[in-house]
């Protein structure tokens, strides 16, 4: 927290001094809001703004573990037996045990490719005699689960690039969660001193603004909504990040119309939001993020390959995990697609949208 006469120094030599208070004088509405003090004040042309925001979530990461931890209980309770197999084993005994850490593996939807991929190492290891305790076989399983994860999908930052505003793209299908997680991450952001513009660009579904409009409050954001009924998306999204860029707004967080992946008009639309926001700021959108309901398990694949393809997804956001037990798809979809894991949903409440840690997800699940 900088020092009150570093302040004050700020403040003269600012042309655009910083402000807790942030208005919305659109025609439908007018507000004052009075927010918090961040952490530090986001200032226009402060150099590496974007750098420091994602080093201060990816901390607060770390000292959130137990969330992270909590949250896939009911995975680490299917993977537990593990440790039962391991606590005994001999040599004897080692072709009952992999096929045992098999099914465990299967049952928490790591996937037929990658369970037999892992159990074929574990066993060459044995027979080679580079694993001689059931400890060692279980570091060395914790390991190779890390390894899948870091090299495919070592990218789990949000790249958010160096001009302002970063524009994300939410995209998904209906009932996944993602207009929650977009609320929940423009409170993580803004908590961490962003300007935040929220974009509600789902035009389709009818409550789909108003849920937008109580998260830019309970958020302290502000929002651009369609002017009348039946608005492109694309021109909403389009109108958001012009007004993001003539403001001197940080980021701009794009909400879109869930749709069935195989729903192909629907999906050419998702394209035309993307071309919509590169016209206003090459290079847009920064990150096109892809929500998935982790109660799904294996079954997202197909979902994640087809909204890949159409529009370039940079990274994912697995939702309800806390209320599954098959956790291990989060290494199906990154070792499957290559593509990495940004958050983690593990609850309920608005902090409970956790940037992903993958060794923190291999130790919350293997514990």
């Amino acid at each position: 927290m900088a020092s009150p006469s570093s302040f004050l120094r700020s403040l003269s030599a600012s042309p655009t001094p910083p402000s807790l208070f942030s208005f919305d004088i659109s025609p439908t509405r007018f507000a004052t809001k009075v927010t918090s003090a961040p952490r530090f004040t986001c200032q226009a042309g402060q150099t590496g703004f974007f750098t420091r925001l994602g080093r201060l979530i990816k901390e607060k990461t770390k000292s959130d573990v137990e969330k992270l931890f909590s949250g896939f209980s009911k995975t680490r309770d299917n993977l537990a037996v593990i440790d039962e197999l391991l606590l005994y084993w001999n040599l004897a005994d080692t072709d009952r045990v992999l096929d045992e850490l098999e099914e465990a593996l299967l049952v928490s939807d790591f996937g037929p490719r990658i369970t037999m991929k892992i159990v074929e190492s574990l066993r060459d290891d044995i027979l080679a005699g580079k694993l001689k305790s059931g400890s060692e076989i279980k570091d060395a399983l914790k390991k190779s689960v890390l390894d899948l994860l870091t090299k495919k999908g070592s990218k789990t930052e949000l790249q958010l690039g160096f001009r302002k505003p970063a524009v994300v793209m939410i995209v998904g299908v209906n009932g996944g969660g993602k207009t929650t997680s977009l609320g929940k991450l423009a409170y993580k952001l803004k908590k961490e001193g962003a300007k935040i513009l929220i974009a509600a660009g789902d035009t389709f579904r009818a409550a789909a603004s108003d849920q937008l409009e109580i998260w830019a409050e309970r958020t302290g954001c502000e929002i651009v909504v369609a002017e009348r009924e039946k608005a492109k998306a694309s021109s909403v999204l389009s109108q958001a990040v012009k007004r993001g860029k003539e403001e001197g707004f940080d980021i701009v967080l794009c909400d879109t119309s869930g749709r069935l992946h195989t729903n192909y008009s629907l999906m050419e639309e998702l394209i035309a939001c993307k071309k919509a926001v590169g016209k206003v700021i090459s290079g847009a959108p920064n990150e096109i993020l892809l929500v998935l309901d982790g109660t799904t398990g294996l079954n997202m694949l197909p979902q994640a390959r087809e909204f890949n393809e159409v529009v370039g997804i940079s990274g994912l956001i697995l939702t309800k995990l806390d209320g599954s037990a098959r956790g291990g798809c989060v290494v199906s979809v990154v070792d499957e697609l290559g593509i990495p894991v940004k958050f983690v949903g593990v609850g309920e409440g608005v902090e409970d949208l956790q940037p992903f840690d993958a060794e923190a997800f291999v130790n919350a699940i293997f514990s």
